[in-house]
């Protein structure tokens, strides 16, 4: 069974930056997506950010591009990094980590996350950036 343990998250003021991780157990994730989503209150969740097996392939959501770098582990490749710059208020969310094999197109992807069932979610982890 997989296991998705999310830490990092915090408070910060706008324009800081904070660092979120993910580690992974349970099984192997070769091939498998790893992956960033966000739920602020009273929204729906939504993509982040996300990178391929290889750790070479990465896709952003556009409200992060150029903020926000997700990377991943080089070794066992079970552990997924967030890294967050120029925090906005607009950024404050519950951070979920989301694993599931997966080799398609991004945008694919992306619309598949919101489906029940796909993949594996976190706990979540909370980040809050105040103005």
């Amino acid at each position: 069974q997989v296991q998705l343990v999310e830490s990092g998250g915090g408070s910060v003021q706008a324009g800081g930056s904070l660092r979120l991780s993910c580690a992974a157990s349970g099984r192997t994730f070769s091939g498998y997506v790893m992956a960033w989503g966000r739920q602020a209150p009273g929204k729906e969740r939504e993509f982040v950010a996300g990178i391929g097996w290889s750790g070479i392939l990465t896709y952003y959501a556009d409200s992060v591009k150029g903020r926000f770098t997700i990377s991943r582990d080089n070794n066992a490749k079970n552990t997924v990094y967030l890294q967050m710059n120029s925090l906005k208020p607009e950024d404050t969310a519950v951070y979920y980590c989301h694993v599931v094999p997966f080799a398609g197109p991004w945008d694919t992807y992306v619309k598949r996350q919101k489906d029940p069932g796909f993949g594996s979610w976190g706990q979540g982890t909370q980040v809050t950036v105040s103005s």
